[in-house]
């Protein structure tokens, strides 16, 4: 199911549809949303062991720069 183009808050403008993405450790991943709280290891890293990712959709205001993110059904990384 396609999401409709949202309007900005501030600007009342049609928003740009793009993704984000996490730089780390060199290499370009898209950013993603995870069901439920997080919780670390003995190391302090988060386990994601059985977790739920879905692919995040953000949408910029070409106008003021807000964003809006999404997480689509139907959408898993």
């Amino acid at each position: 199911m396609t999401q409709p183009t949202p309007k900005c808050p501030s600007c009342d403008v049609a928003m740009n549809e793009g993704f984000m993405i996490d730089p780390s450790h060199g290499a370009n991943l898209q950013a993603a949303w995870v069901e439920g709280p997080p919780k670390k290891n003995v190391i302090g890293a988060v386990k994601m062991m059985d977790k739920k990712l879905v692919s995040i959709v953000s949408y910029r205001c070409p106008k003021c720069g807000w964003l809006v993110n999404f997480a689509p059904h139907g959408s898993s990384v």
